[in-house]
């Protein structure tokens, strides 16, 4: 293959990679954004509901170092991406079939055993494809924050007028289109660096004891409960305040469409240093603190969208700074793998956390004190973000 047809076919694999996030990241989001009311249809409570999303973390304890292994293992993420995506299809088909709770739950593990790890790998598929070349990463991921912004809203009014029960068949047309595309996206494999004479193979067991790295993702499973109880508990906020599923699909919208200009900010000016990085974290940190408290005094659905366009600089900024942190502090023939962890603590570990707690919380007191507490625990991240920067800063002076 000369050079021009090498150039030409690396194209077409970009362009391939930003249309699969666009459809991956929309799918995901209408999931995201009218699950929880489907299943609020089919009779079960929010401490139910909450419940039921804590099994996703859960399942994702061991799906994401599972699936991060293969890629790493068989070094083609193309091939893990298609598996994962039509376990996902025809598992949720099982899902919106049966009506007794324990049927639903039983099916909603075994579909986050293929949805938990999707964005990690897509990621880590993005970083390797673009491994050497001038491309940056915020380029292709602003496609998944146009998909999940535009796909949710324009699903909102359907989904109205079809009825909430109908939501499979929005869902499962969207994921067959991510599945035709997800055929035509490049290998995402990275090849292995022959080792040098004198230096010890890199394990995968060394990323648990990069302590900078295992800190980061300690700080990072903190700061990310607040903000998965948001994702789970939001539209039922909105509706208890009076919001159809127009304004549902609306505060979805908001909450995404702001972090294309995010992610191109980022790519244009952020450093990629580790101590810089750091303390980014701590003034999203503050950013997350205000966006929480904001919304436990919200007195109307049109204030929540407002607010949820703070969900740019805050879970924008922080998604994108983890994402190219972990790349600098993990092995690049373990990047799958690092990028499976760090979507463990913030989707995952997380997650389980935000499932009961949000779910009791929401249950037994409202909404509001659920975010007034998520405001304390974003202050706990602007701590610990704050102290490990400074400690990095001293260490770095001493040398």
């Amino acid at each position: 293959m000369n050079s021009s047809a090498s150039l030409t076919a690396a194209s077409m694999g970009y362009r391939s990679i930003k249309a699969f996030n666009f459809f991956v990241y929309g799918t995901i989001a209408i999931y995201s954004t009218f699950f929880a009311l489907y299943l609020q249809s089919q009779g079960m409570s929010t401490i139910e509901i909450g419940a039921l999303m804590a099994g996703g973390p859960v399942v994702s304890l061991i799906a994401n170092p599972f699936w991060g292994y293969l890629s790493d293992r068989f070094r083609n993420i193309r091939r893990i991406l298609i598996v994962m995506l039509i376990g996902n299809l025809l598992v949720m088909q099982l899902v919106f079939l049966v009506h007794s709770y324990t049927l639903i739950y039983a099916c909603m593990l075994l579909f986050f055993f293929f949805q938990m790890p999707l964005f990690s790998q897509s990621n880590s598929l993005i970083l390797n494809a673009i491994e050497g070349t001038g491309h940056k990463f915020g380029a292709f991921r602003l496609w998944g924050s146009l998909g999940w912004a535009l796909l949710a809203v324009a699903s909102g009014p359907v989904i109205g007028g079809m009825g909430i029960e109908r939501l499979w068949i929005v869902y499962s047309v969207m994921m067959l289109l991510a599945i035709a595309l997800a055929f035509t996206l490049p290998p995402g494999g990275v090849p292995v660096a022959a080792p040098q004479a004198g230096t010890a193979p890199v394990s995968r067991s060394s990323m648990l004891r990069n302590w900078p790295f295992v800190l980061f993702l300690i700080i990072g499973l903190v700061l990310s409960i607040p903000n998965s109880m948001n994702t789970t508990f939001v539209g039922l906020y909105i509706a208890e305040l009076g919001g159809k599923t127009g304004v549902i699909g609306w505060s979805a919208f908001f909450s995404s469409i702001f972090e294309i200009p995010i992610f191109l900010l980022l790519d244009r000016y952020l450093r990629k240093n580790v101590r810089v990085m750091m303390l980014c974290l701590a003034v999203i940190s503050v950013l997350y603190a205000l966006r929480w408290s904001l919304m436990a005094v919200a007195e109307s659905p049109l204030h929540i969208i407002f607010i949820q366009a703070l969900h740019c600089l805050t879970f924008g900024g922080f998604y994108y700074i983890g994402t190219q942190l972990t790349a600098l502090l993990v092995p690049a023939e373990f990047r799958a793998s690092g990028q499976a962890w760090y979507a463990l603590t913030w989707g995952g570990l997380s997650g389980i956390v935000a499932g009961f707690l949000g779910g009791w919380l929401f249950d037994r007191y409202g909404p509001q004190p659920m975010y007034a507490a998520s405001g304390v625990m974003a202050l706990a991240g602007v701590l610990g973000f704050a102290l490990l920067y400074r400690f990095l800063r001293e260490k770095t002076a001493v040398k």
